[in-house]
């Protein structure tokens, strides 16, 4: 990653500058060196190029990528492995802070790097295949060292030591904001933190894990993506899994560091690249244009503290349907062999779990993000489990490797911050957390969002329980926008006629009926836009921009469609209304009943479930 915001003397190839601090670097082919490509991944550790396993061969072995159709970039490396990643301070001067926590402590050391270490599983597949070395998936799921930390007391020893181990990076690397929500009947307000693993390949430690060498100093790639939403009343913990695979527009973003301005993607490109758009801040911004949730903190970490902490509570339980041995015949795979049943793993085997597709029912992302969340709802069980952890030295290395393995926002850059982030989790109970993937379908060897991720980002924006086991709320008052509205003469409307489904023709002249309506209602300026073919189940209102907001607001209310429904988009220049599947006919527009439920297609998993087991590719067993 990044190494700060000062910048000053040459940098070396190995990442050291002539003034002895250390300095990412980032990774320029050679001439000959041939650019990732979706059909040319760079090569696993053994030299064979990686492929992307969306679904089986005849023989029941994940097969390559598909190229897509649609203009979308796909070209990205293929990380069945990872990393730790290497950054440092970049403040952020609009990035929200947590007003009960203190700043970060201006004397406070620096020291970077990650610890690494553990034993994996061991043993020949079938047919005596060779172990060789992988690279390490980093697992995003920090929040479970957060919890630790909030475990261990012993940290404070070491405050401000510890307090220089963690990495920090600006919040938000884009030009667009998004409001916080508007606080509930109790002047509550939830939290919603971005956990980012990244597969950076910049560490001794990495290589002596399996990081493949020919990656060594690459643009990182954030392979693991997963939204904590901890509700207003700490009650419930939702978290939202990406695929990296996922088609995205990656926003405008500028590195705080030199100034470097990445420019929007044309066309959509796989989620997963926009680390490399100047760090994680870029992530941010990619995850607040596609769903509209205001995002306040964001944790990123490497793999130093899921082995600490596994180690700690003496293995996790995960449970597997048929024996396994994530190896293919030419050599891919994490490696990770298990016995049907329940295991308890820990170190480098918990590392393989945490990365394997290879094995993992379709050999798709969908299923290690399954398995990810299966391995975060034991260690959280664990850890309550095991609050006796007594031994202060042990407590001492899980403070010191979990602050190490992580890279912050400002708002969580000292133990103590992280600590009060620590107590606010636990209050939560397992049977109250709820572990989600976006729904999406598939777009050649990629996926993207479908209706359904639209429904279950909208729960998170309006603060609804995934478990669905919310009392009844009292309503909050509509919040303001801080863009006061036009007269309604003055408000230029694009009225677009998207009531085609799959199954319906689009109903004919609703733009032009609608577009009527309004000019009735007083919005002279409004005109039908026949340029485009669209489709939406339900009508809405985009808009571009936080200076239009209160135009676009103002719309809603005159129709009486309502505000969850009003959505800023950068795929509108100017005010949009999209009449919907649920406005064909007629002019008066009538709200359809809130469905406040769960899409099944988001796979929920409860954090109390203990039950759960990872269904194993027959493909991928031994004897």
């Amino acid at each position: 990653m990044r190494r700060g915001a000062e910048r000053t003397g040459e940098v070396t190839q190995s990442g050291v500058r002539e003034d002895g601090k250390r300095q990412s670097v980032r990774h320029e082919p050679d001439p000959g060196e041939e650019e990732p490509t979706p059909g040319n991944r760079p090569p696993d550790g053994d030299g064979t190029p990686a492929q992307d396993a969306r679904t089986p061969d005849a023989e029941g072995l994940p097969t390559g990528s598909a190229s897509t159709s649609d203009g979308d970039s796909t070209s990205a490396t293929d990380p069945e492995d990872s990393p730790d990643g290497d950054s440092t301070p970049a403040t952020d001067p609009d990035s929200p802070g947590r007003d009960s926590t203190p700043t970060a402590d201006p004397d406070s050391p620096r020291s970077d790097g990650a610890a690494g270490g553990g034993g994996g599983g061991s043993g020949r597949p079938r047919g005596g295949r060779a172990p060789r070395k992988r690279r390490v998936l980093k697992w995003s799921a920090v929040v479970l060292a957060v919890l630790m930390l909030g475990t261990a007391g012993a940290g404070y020893l070491y405050y401000r030591h510890l307090n220089g181990n963690i990495k920090k990076d600006a919040l938000n690397l884009g030009d667009g904001k998004v409001a916080a929500p508007t606080p509930n009947a109790a002047g509550q307000t939830p939290l919603n933190i971005l956990l980012i693993g990244s597969d950076a390949r910049d560490s001794k430690e990495n290589q002596k894990l399996g990081g493949a060498r020919e990656t060594f100093g690459a643009t990182p790639l954030a392979d693991v993506q997963m939204l904590l939403h901890l509700s207003a009343d700490r009650t419930n913990m939702s978290v939202i899994s990406m695929p990296r695979d996922t088609l995205v527009k990656i926003p405008k973003c500028t590195d705080p560091d030199d100034g470097k301005v990445y420019q929007a993607t044309q066309g959509r490109t796989m989620t997963n690249q926009s680390l490399g758009h100047g760090g994680p801040g870029c992530a941010v911004a990619t995850w607040q244009e596609l769903t509209g949730i205001h995002i306040d903190h964001f944790i990123m970490v490497d793999f130093a503290g899921v082995v600490s902490m596994a180690d700690a509570v003496g293995g996790v339980p995960v449970c597997v349907d048929a024996d396994i041995h994530s190896r293919t015949s030419d050599g891919k795979g994490s490696g990770l062999k298990l016995q049907k049943g329940t295991s308890y793993i820990q170190g480098e085997q918990a590392l393989q779990w945490l990365r394997t597709r290879y094995g993992f029912e379709d050999g798709s992302d969908l299923a290690r993000a399954k398995a990810q969340h299966m391995y975060m709802n034991a260690m959280v069980r664990q850890l309550r489990d095991n609050m006796t952890l007594s031994s202060p030295n042990k407590l001492r290395r899980l403070a010191e490797e979990a602050t190490r393995a992580m890279t912050v926002d400002p708002g969580l850059d000292t133990v103590k911050k992280l600590y009060d982030l620590s107590d606010e989790l636990r209050r939560v109970e397992p049977k109250r957390i709820t572990m989600t993937t976006m729904p999406n379908r598939y777009v050649g060897a990629r996926v993207e969002p479908t209706e359904d991720a639209e429904q279950l980002f909208r729960l998170v924006r309006e603060d609804i329980a995934l478990d669905g086991k919310d009392k009844a709320k009292k309503p909050a008052a509509e919040k303001a926008s801080a863009d006061p509205a036009a007269p309604d003469d003055e408000i230029p409307v694009q009225v677009r006629n998207g009531t085609r489904t799959d199954t319906l023709a689009a109903a004919r002249g609703r733009a032009g009926t609608v577009a009527g309506v309004l000019k009735d209602e007083g919005f002279a300026q409004a005109v039908a836009d026949t340029t485009g073919s669209w489709s939406e189940e339900r009508t809405v209102v985009r808009y571009p921009s936080t200076d239009l907001e209160g135009d676009a607001r103002r719309l809603a209310k005159a129709l009486g469609i309502p505000a969850s429904s009003v959505q800023r988009s950068t795929d509108v220049s100017g005010i949009a209304l999209v009449v919907g599947a649920d406005w064909r006919e007629g002019t008066a527009y009538k709200a359809p009943e809130e469905n406040d439920r769960t899409p099944k297609s988001a796979e929920a998993l409860n954090g109390a479930d203990d039950k759960a087991c990872m269904h194993v590719n027959p493909a991928f067993t031994w004897d």
